[in-house]
């Protein structure tokens, strides 16, 4: 398996691997950069077909995670890791130890949080193994609820306030009335839905796991279709919030909506497919930068900090965004490279 020649390999400080025998750990953490600050972002477990499929996805991940900390105009780097196993058949409480050992061989280069297949459990079990972890236990919540450490809330209020800086810049409207079709009603998908739905808009759902489908159609009167359809529904915005790749040469065409913005990371399954929505027209909303909340969570709860202050910088996401439309309206060029631009003029080290 290729490491340097691999095509998602983009300058990355460290790539390790991880083998533990006795509780069958199989896991990849990667470093991307860290000339902001130590690198930062979530572990995600998930039954990869491969080891080639599990380094692409964490090269991927770690990078977006340092665009996301500068865009967010956060003191961090970008790292991710990924576990490769079946989170509801192959988790285990000595697995989670020892991806903790795992993370604490990095010193504090890497700081560990939630993502898809970990909960809050799993990273207390790692924290006991390691002090690089975060979002165990939470101080606040950004709307005075309380809190247990995770951000998805904050994940999915920042997610909303991007979709409405997004139909604005669109249409000069409201959410009123707007019809929003949600990839993924998990952690994140389905309070992203509750927020669209208090909005006034119109819910299109779609997963392969029947609970939080269940709540988006009984609660939110969402109407639920084929997970494998729902890219290709007719609503404004298409919202994908489960897995990355979900704009790909076999879906785009496809798609109908006229806005893609979404909590998904890595939402574009090649570079190629940013410059393939403008061409028709579609406004993409960098995913790196609308699904910015958790890390700016974390980073709150990590520091002095109030709930205050963090829903204020969780609602500077929709103004970072307004922005970001408008200078690639102005340029008349694709999104993501207005906001790779702005981002890596903050994280990348000035050449003397």
């Amino acid at each position: 398996m290729s490491l340097f020649e691999h095509p998602d390999f983009d300058q990355h400080e460290q790539v390790s691997f991880f083998h533990d025998p006795k509780t069958g750990l199989k896991a990849l953490i990667a470093v991307h950069n860290t000339h902001l600050g130590p690198s930062l972002g979530g572990c995600r477990m998930w039954p990869y077909a491969s080891s080639e499929e599990a380094l692409t996805d964490v090269l991927r991940l770690s990078k977006g995670m340092t665009y996301k900390a500068a865009v967010a105009g956060l003191p961090q780097g970008g790292g991710k890791a990924v576990i490769i196993g079946n989170p509801r058949a192959d988790k285990t409480q000595e697995l989670m130890y020892a991806m903790g050992r795992s993370v604490d061989t990095f010193k504090g280069q890497y700081i560990i949080a939630e993502d898809s297949g970990i909960s809050v459990q799993d990273l207390q079990y790692m924290a006991s193994e390691s002090h690089h972890v975060a979002g165990t236990s939470a101080k606040f919540a950004y709307d005075g609820t309380p809190a247990d450490g995770n951000p998805a809330p904050s994940t999915a209020y920042g997610v909303f306030m991007g979709i409405q800086a997004a139909v604005k810049h669109a249409t000069g409207q409201s959410l009123e009335g707007k019809t929003v079709a949600i990839q993924g009603v998990g952690h994140v998908g389905l309070r992203l839905a509750r927020h669209l739905k208090n909005a006034g808009a119109n819910l299109i759902v779609a997963d392969i796991f029947n609970e939080g489908l269940e709540v988006a159609k009984n609660e939110l009167g969402a109407t639920v279709i084929d997970p494998q359809q729902i890219h290709a529904a007719k609503a404004d915005v298409f919202a994908p919030c489960a897995m990355g790749g979900a704009i790909n040469p076999k879906s785009l065409p496809e798609i109908r909506a006229a806005i893609v913005a979404g909590a998904a990371n890595n939402q574009l399954s090649s570079p190629q497919m940013g410059e393939a929505l403008f061409a028709r027209d579609i406004l993409y909303v960098p995913d790196y930068v609308i699904n910015a909340g958790g890390i700016i969570d974390i980073y709150h709860q990590r520091n002095e900090s109030s709930a205050h202050a963090m829903r204020m910088q969780i609602e500077q996401i929709g103004q970072t965004i307004s922005e970001i439309l408008n200078r690639a309206r102005d340029q008349n060029c694709p999104t993501e490279q207005v906001a790779d631009q702005i981002a890596e003029e903050k994280f990348r080290p000035q050449q003397s």
